[in-house]
């Protein structure tokens, strides 16, 4: 079924099905991500207690001292992280606030994903479609109310004009997306540091990488008060919206579905393979474009520096990857890394837990999502194959 010698009309039907279904049942697949991150947290806790200095002594002298010690500073570190991500309304604009960037970027990902890409160069596009959006920032005079709609506009266009380089490379030339976007990763961060110390972007008085601001009109307004909150998070739920209808109820998602599950039944039933990698390469390169211009209008000091994405494009891999690649997923899982960006804080101040914790967490959960075969043995979840192929005794003969 995979070679076009035995592609019939047979395989076509299984084919068509399958791709038909795909997203479909959300909740049966965010089962073992769920569980993957309860997992995370279970050995986090482990880790908590055997790096207890001052507890482990105690083991063998008084053990239910040590047990009861040992439950307090798990029971701390973990109220800490709730209390800093969920405990009060700022707290809850934290979360959301490192939510925002990493929302959009995984949708980035997640996009290439299901069309069978895998987008690394997120990092590229959300520099270039940031630096289009800081551009227009501080180049037009506009009321606010025009101004961020066209600094998001450049963004998009940034962005996917980016990621559209690979995407054409791939239908035209067979380049590996993987090699491509890397390559252009650097391209851009050297790029940016170019144009940031050039007339056209930088910072009047200044001989390093600093951008001049984006006008007042151009940055994002907060929505709580003086929370860091701001509307790049109505614009990461709007993104989420828009990617859901986009894959699950138009044509031009069916056939990212479609390529992206297998390129020749897509060519089969006449889709233009090409047309749909660089399609997809350019949509997720606008979506990485928005989370670059939410860390330029959206985050203070509203300028440009050097590298400002950070490692948000890597980040995005393991949000598609514990999403399931479905823009609802993603969503939940961009707001569990919020909550473990923001309560992480709290756990180092309040707890006395180093940061890197929150690392290890995350690396946790990334693994038991690279591993769900693992997770199913643990909880011994069986598979929808498995369960389709379980037969129920009712009677003689069954």
């Amino acid at each position: 079924m995979s070679s076009d010698g035995d592609w019939g009309d047979q395989g076509y039907s299984a084919w068509y099905a399958r791709v038909s279904g795909v997203g479909s049942s959300l909740a049966q697949a965010m089962i073992v991500p769920v569980l993957a991150v309860l997992t995370a947290l279970i050995i986090g806790a482990v880790i908590i207690a055997l790096t207890d200095v001052d507890t482990l002594p105690l083991w063998g002298s008084d053990p239910a001292e040590a047990f009861r010690l040992t439950m307090d500073g798990i029971f701390n570190a973990f109220k800490a992280l709730f209390l800093g991500s969920l405990g009060s309304p700022r707290a809850i604009s934290e979360t959301l606030f490192a939510a925002t960037p990493l929302i959009l970027a995984g949708l980035a990902v997640a996009v290439g994903f299901q069309a069978g890409l895998f987008n690394i160069g997120v990092n590229g596009q959300m520099l270039i479609g940031g630096m289009a959006a800081l551009w227009v920032g501080f180049s037009l005079d506009l009321p606010a109310i025009v101004l961020i709609p066209l600094a998001l506009a450049a963004a998009i266009v940034g962005g996917a004009f980016w990621a559209g380089i690979a995407g054409l490379l791939k239908a035209k030339t067979g380049a590996h997306e993987v090699i491509t976007t890397i390559m252009l990763n650097f391209i851009a961060l050297f790029l940016v540091d170019y144009l940031l110390k050039s007339s056209i972007y930088q910072a009047p008085g200044r001989n390093d990488p600093i951008s001049r601001p984006a006008n007042v009109a151009a940055q994002f307004p907060r929505l709580l008060g003086d929370h860091r909150l701001q509307i790049g998070f109505l614009v990461a739920l709007a993104a989420v919206a828009f990617v859901w209808w986009l894959m699950y109820r138009t044509t031009m998602g069916f056939e990212f579905r479609a390529v992206g599950f297998n390129p020749d039944g897509g060519r089969y039933a006449g889709m233009s393979v090409a047309w749909v990698y660089v399609s997809v390469m350019a949509v997720s390169g606008a979506l990485a474009g928005l989370a670059g211009a939410n860390q330029i209008l959206g985050l203070e000091p509203y300028r440009g520096i050097s590298n400002f994405s950070g490692n948000i494009g890597f980040d995005a891999i393991a949000l598609a990857l514990l999403g399931r690649s479905h823009p609802v997923g993603v969503l939940f899982a961009g707001l569990l890394f919020g909550a473990l960006k923001a309560g992480g804080r709290e756990m180092q101040g309040a707890a006395g837990i180093p940061i890197d914790l929150v690392l290890v967490l995350q690396a946790l959960i990334i693994v038991m999502i690279a591993a769900p075969e693992l997770v199913r043995a643990i909880y011994r979840i069986k598979t929808p194959e498995q369960e389709a192929g379980t037969t129920m005794s009712t009677g003689w003969g069954s």
